[in-house]
């Protein structure tokens, strides 16, 4: 297990950042590492299925951008350094959007704080960036669920397993009109 879970993290962490460093795009970055980690380590968990993995960073997206927006800092400088109450404002706000979000929406996927963060931070914030962010998740998932399967692993091709039967039991016993 020790050897697929890293030569996944490898094969993906290589792909998307060759991909990042022709494109000039920011495709990889920090919170892509805890997702590696979830889809390859745990990949029946359903934290690491596509689903809540997509939509959890999607929330984090949003919710990082509502944070830059309610405290008007699309084009203030970056100083992680010295952190203004404005930046503080964002990212508290953001976080309890992205947690808040993702609960409601019972999408959980931890490493979407991290990314609602980035973005809150004013690190990744530009509309073209949050984009990217998206796409690289994105392709991280794709990459994972493809070499999981590939290797055997029953990786869920989108919903948890339990949520897929739920769904699944949940269409059997409700009424139909």
């Amino acid at each position: 297990m020790t050897l697929r879970v890293a030569t996944g993290a490898l094969v993906t962490t290589a792909i998307i950042g060759a991909l990042a460093a022709l494109t000039g795009q920011p495709l990889l970055f920090p919170s892509l590492g805890p997702t590696a980690y979830l889809l390859f380590a745990t990949p029946t968990h359903p934290a690491a299925s596509p689903r809540n993995a997509v939509l959890g960073h999607l929330v984090g997206i949003a919710s990082g951008a509502c944070g830059l927006a309610a405290f008007s800092l699309w084009q203030a400088p970056v100083d992680l350094g010295h952190l203004s109450w404005a930046r503080v404002g964002a990212a508290t706000l953001a976080l309890t959007l992205t947690c808040g979000g993702m609960a409601w929406a019972r999408v959980p996927h931890p490493p979407a704080g991290a990314t609602t963060l980035i973005i809150a931070l004013g690190v990744l914030h530009t509309p073209f960036q949050l984009v990217e962010i998206l796409v690289g998740v994105v392709l991280l998932v794709a990459a994972a669920v493809a070499g999981n399967r590939l290797t055997g692993i029953p990786h869920p091709w989108w919903r948890p397993a339990s949520a897929a039967a739920d769904a699944h039991e949940d269409s059997r016993t409700s009424p139909h009109p």
